[in-house]
């Protein structure tokens, strides 16, 4: 890490190569182990003790949040200027560009967030071009046009600096997160056929937004100010904000393996993802069925095909395609990936079984999809089941069409889902009760030991009444929204919605493990029994329950980065409130309907996010018959309290026996391992072995036996990798993948069939 010009607290600078005399937080015993040339003796105690540090070859092992506060981030400030006039300008236009990629990634077979790096790259070319380019003081000062000096330095005060970079890419991924709001309006557009008026959409998803994000402000001691909350997917953004601002000889080294690595990728991610789309698939498996009879060739795709949307688990399949792939693997902490591991194994084996003991009649639907079916396998005919302009149940059309049908992987993730949500509730209170007590305590006595947020004690707090006025608006512009809008959604029942979103069980999660439970199976639950036979209200009541909670983790996010890179709390506030109204919805529900609507999709596009919130809000709506005590899945409610009550059984036996083995029972994630127990349940599934392989390289290899390159490097090559990809994705998208209307293939060759699926799972004989 690069030193600052003045540290604002005690830590030690580190040395990048070698630890020196100042590493005030070792023992002697630590210092001896750092010097000791054998890796095994330290690795040895690794775990062993929370708050000490552990040295391979003198550089510090990074395992936890105090580690990442210690030794990844540093706490240098240099006080630049953070509100400018190009900041907002910059922020304010690709804030509508991150809002239109996060669309394109809400309809594409694998479900990706916007990387921030994207934003900060492309911010950081046009304000260094902004800088240089454009008028500045200097060049009118003592001549006759002095008078344009104040002109010239409001439009451009010269060097485009760390925080004034951070204020526009903030404002920018704000933007990005995307709101449940647009997802709906999508669902009413291809679902049932209703454009939602423009006040309605501006008025809903300004509440959901702002409403999450006074949540967040009021809950900041717990979620965003302790070493703990790392947020692990901006150690890559922190990373390259410090390497591209802050100047010294081993920033220029991590800058220029950031361009060499990003460029790189820009160029090579047309091969898999335009031009040979066969390397997001690879499987030695698939391509051996070639001639096999039609039932092995049906089972290989079920088991080994992965690379188109819902064709198959894609065991043993391997990705080259980064855009699938992501950093995420080399930011999340490895006890988040070793039970996500766990949760793939069953994943495998408890939808291989559904389908094939043909469990909840699966076998008479897709294997994997998240579309309703009629009993005999055709798509259910909702429309003639919910009619009027609320899209009330109609009993006698339900009679006459029959109960709608989830498949067996669709009706296994809802289980899943509700097991994670129960554990999570249970972990949260029972494991963590006591960080929580603990974290508000620091916050009232200002005794918080986060070396940042110490640092940030210099700038003025925005006050707690702010986010009290943020929640009263968002509260009354939802309110309108119901009583005026398209929602179908009784008053009483929005207020409800909002008092169970208010809870930040999956923030603390995702803070501390890199990703969080959907909690929106739970609130769908509570939406069908309170709107029963109503799917469109119980969209908009999910919304404005899970949607406060995604957004609230998102901008807890955000705060952390603003923490991390010291941006005053009162600026970081009025960026994020200015962000969040920056939405956009493009095209592509329009231009690609068909394919939006279809059960499997396409390698490119898939629909099967707005079918799922359709599925879940129809079901629900049908809670009594599907999901009562006589219904066919009343066992994925039940799961609900299942999850709670093993997790609480996981705590009384860490009581008794905090480790059985090498394994601590505390860091057995069951909410993690519930969630990836059905992470196959739909789209592409071919980069999950890949994402095993780039999780082991870089939290178990490079983390633990080369700490110094981990540190130095790791979460910058991971971000200059997303922001190539992202990049060249965004292009393609339009110019070639039909966004904007018109879709443009690649002609046909091995590498890219004309027919059938990629990976050749199906034998499509395209390799005779």
């Amino acid at each position: 890490m690069s030193s600052g010009n003045e540290k604002l607290n005690a830590l030690p600078e580190l040395p990048e190569e070698k630890l020196d005399e100042k590493a005030v937080y070792a023992s002697e015993k630590e210092k001896e182990a750092a010097s000791n040339d054998s890796e095994q003796n330290s690795l040895d105690a690794y775990d062993e003790d929370y708050d000490k540090p552990i040295f391979v070859n003198g550089e510090p092992v990074v395992r936890n949040g105090r580690d990442v506060s210690r030794y990844v981030v540093d706490v240098r400030d240099d006080g630049d200027q953070a509100v400018t006039f190009r900041s907002i300008v910059l922020g304010t236009v690709f804030g509508g560009l991150g809002a239109a990629l996060y669309q394109i990634y809400t309809f594409k077979p694998v479900q990706e967030g916007i990387s921030t790096v994207f934003l900060l790259l492309i911010i950081y070319s046009f304000g260094v071009a902004w800088a240089t380019f454009l008028p500045r003081r200097a060049w009118v000062e003592g001549t006759r046009f002095a008078a344009l000096g104040p002109v010239f330095e409001f439009i451009n005060p010269g060097e485009f600096k760390l925080k004034e970079h951070v204020i526009s890419v903030i404002a920018a991924s704000t933007a990005s997160y995307g709101s449940t709001s647009v997802l709906n309006f999508a669902v009413q557009r291809l679902y049932y056929d209703t454009n939602v008026h423009a006040t309605t959409a501006v008025l809903s998803t300004f509440s959901t937004a702002v409403f999450g994000y006074g949540l967040v402000g009021i809950l900041r001691p717990l979620t965003v100010y302790p070493s703990e909350m790392v947020y692990w997917g901006n150690l890559p953004t922190v990373s390259i904000f410090q390497a591209l601002h802050f100047d010294s000889s081993d920033n220029h080294k991590r800058t220029r393996i950031f361009w060499i690595a990003f460029c790189g990728m820009f160029v090579y991610e047309i091969i898999p993802s335009y031009i040979f789309p066969f390397l997001n698939g690879f499987s030695i498996f698939c391509l051996s069925s070639q001639h096999a009879r039609s039932g092995v060739q049906d089972a290989f795709t079920n088991i080994f095909g992965g690379s188109d949307g819902n064709e198959g688990l894609g065991l043993f399949s391997v990705s080259f395609d980064w855009q699938y792939i992501g950093s995420s693997y080399m930011s999340y902490p490895l006890i988040q990936q070793a039970n996500s591991w766990i949760g793939y194994f069953f994943c495998y084996i408890a939808i291989l079984g559904i389908y094939y003991s043909n469990t909840w009649n699966s076998k008479s639907f897709p294997m994997l999809s998240t579309s309703l079916f009629a009993a005999n396998g055709s798509r259910y005919h909702q429309s003639a089941v919910f009619s009027g302009t609320d899209f009330h149940l109609n009993r006698t059309a339900l009679a006459e069409v029959g109960l709608p049908a989830l498949t067996g992987s669709n009706a296994w993730s809802n289980l899943t889902a509700n097991l994670s949500i129960g554990g999570l509730i249970a972990h949260c209170i029972f494991f963590w009760g006591p960080y929580v007590v603990s974290s508000f305590k620091h916050a009232r006595d200002k005794t918080q030991p986060d070396p940042h947020w110490q640092a940030m004690q210099k700038y003025k707090e925005a006050p707690w009444w702010w986010y009290l006025i943020l929640i009263v608006l968002a509260f009354f512009a939802g309110l309108i929204a119901v009583l005026k809008g398209e929602t179908t959604l009784p008053w009483w029942s929005y207020i409800v919605a909002l008092l169970t979103g208010a809870f930040p069980f999956s923030t603390l999660l995702f803070a501390r493990m890199g990703n969080g439970v959907a909690t929106n199976q739970l609130f769908k639950m509570i939406a069908g029994a309170i709107n029963p036979g109503r799917p469109v209200a119980n969209l908009y009541f999910s919304m404005w329950s899970h949607d406060v909670v995604s957004t609230s983790i998102g901008l807890a996010s955000d705060l952390k980065l603003g923490q991390y890179l010291k941006i005053p709390p009162r600026v970081l506030f009025l960026v994020q409130i200015w962000g969040t109204i920056i939405v956009v919805m493009v095209s592509i529900v329009t231009a690609q309907s068909e394919i939006l609507t279809d059960p499997i999709g396409t390698n490119v596009w898939s629909g099967q996010t707005v079918q799922s919130l359709n599925s879940a809000a129809v079901t629900w709506s049908l809670a009594k018959e599907l999901y009562g005590r006589d219904g066919p899945y009343f066992i994925i409610p039940m799961s609900l309290f299942i999850g709670a009550a093993v997790t609480f059984l996981q705590w009384l036996i860490s009581r008794r026996w905090p480790k059985i083995g090498p394994v601590k029972v505390d860091t057995v994630m069951l909410p993690i391992i519930y969630m990836y127990s059905a992470w196959m349940s739909a789209g592409v599934n071919s980069p999950i072995w890949s994402g095993i392989i780039v999780g082991v390289v870089s939290q178990v290899w490079l983390r633990r036996y080369h700490p110094g390159w981990y540190r130095k490097y790791n979460y910058i090559l991971g971000g200059a990798m997303d922001g190539g990809a992202q990049i060249m994705i965004f292009i393609l998208s339009f110019a070639v993948f039909g966004a904007s209307g018109v879709e443009r293939p690649f002609p046909t060759w091995a590498g890219n069939p004309a027919q059938g699926n990629v990976d050749y799972c199906n034998g499509n004989g395209a390799l005779d």
